[in-house]
């Protein structure tokens, strides 16, 4: 078990590292200041990051020049009401999708929360639990792009909170909480203060699942949300405070794919 974790812990020095940004689609947050900004940038381009790395990275990027310099003012001003439905963003993922995540993200930031200025919204305000439950978050946050399209998207994955067993491993979802929550003064921004790091959940993949396996981290052979759990209560015997900085390390093993 100390080889494995000595093993693992080498491989996020080696990937955790400033370098690491300019290839990854964590350098899409990094390019904003405001949280709302942060935060909106971090979902859709978590949302597309899947296939070939060169091809996500170009794809994300031209989603944000349309949206120019302020996503958020984008969202609230429905700049995204002039998009062509049928144009593709990234393979599955379509205007239309586009327009789904902006109409769903307007309508939870024009909600006041908290009892605070509205100017302070944000979307940790509709994840946050007092139980620190992240797949609770993620399910209302599903929960509220639906009420404001009256539909669900494939592309927010459902963590079936009422019947976890049947949760998805909301991949995605997770990897943009590992950029909003974990502050390492490296790679993850950690402008979300309400969650820890010990919160969150590895983001599982095929290729995540793969190396976890071949290193007898896990048995199971669903990649779902229970495989997800017990991949990070796995990790939390390496480290309980901020298991998922093991992402670094089992993503490493796999450069090319997300």
């Amino acid at each position: 078990m100390n080889n494995i974790k000595d093993y693992l812990e080498e491989l996020v020095a080696k990937n955790n590292t400033e370098a690491f940004i300019k290839d990854d689609p964590v350098q899409f947050p990094h390019r904003y200041s405001d949280k709302k900004d942060i935060e909106i940038v971090s979902f859709l381009v978590a949302t597309i990051a899947w296939g070939n790395r060169k091809m996500i990275l170009n794809n994300a990027n031209k989603m944000l020049e349309i949206m120019g310099k302020s996503p958020y003012d984008y969202v609230m001003s429905e700049g995204w009401k002039k998009l062509d439905d049928a144009k593709c963003v990234h393979r599955t993922f379509f205007n239309r999708d586009l327009k789904y995540y902006c109409r769903g993200l307007k309508a939870i930031y024009e909600v006041p929360r908290l009892a605070r200025n509205d100017n302070d919204n944000s979307l940790e305000d509709i994840f946050y639990n007092e139980a620190h439950d992240v797949w609770r978050g993620i399910q209302n946050f599903r929960d509220l792009m639906a009420k404001a399209n009256d539909a669900t998207s494939k592309h927010i994955s459902n963590p079936c909170c009422d019947e976890p067993k049947k949760g998805s491993a909301c991949k995605r979802l997770h990897m943009a909480l590992r950029w909003l929550v974990r502050n390492d003064g490296i790679v993850d921004l950690g402008i979300w203060k309400r969650f820890t790091p010990k919160d969150l959940m590895i983001p599982l993949d095929v290729h995540v699942a793969r190396v976890s396996r071949d290193l007898g981290l896990i048995e199971r052979k669903s990649n779902d949300r229970q495989t997800v759990e017990l991949l990070t209560n796995k990790l939390r015997e390496f480290d309980k405070e901020d298991p998922v900085k093991y992402d670094f390390a089992l993503f490493g093993a796999e450069m090319m794919e997300l």
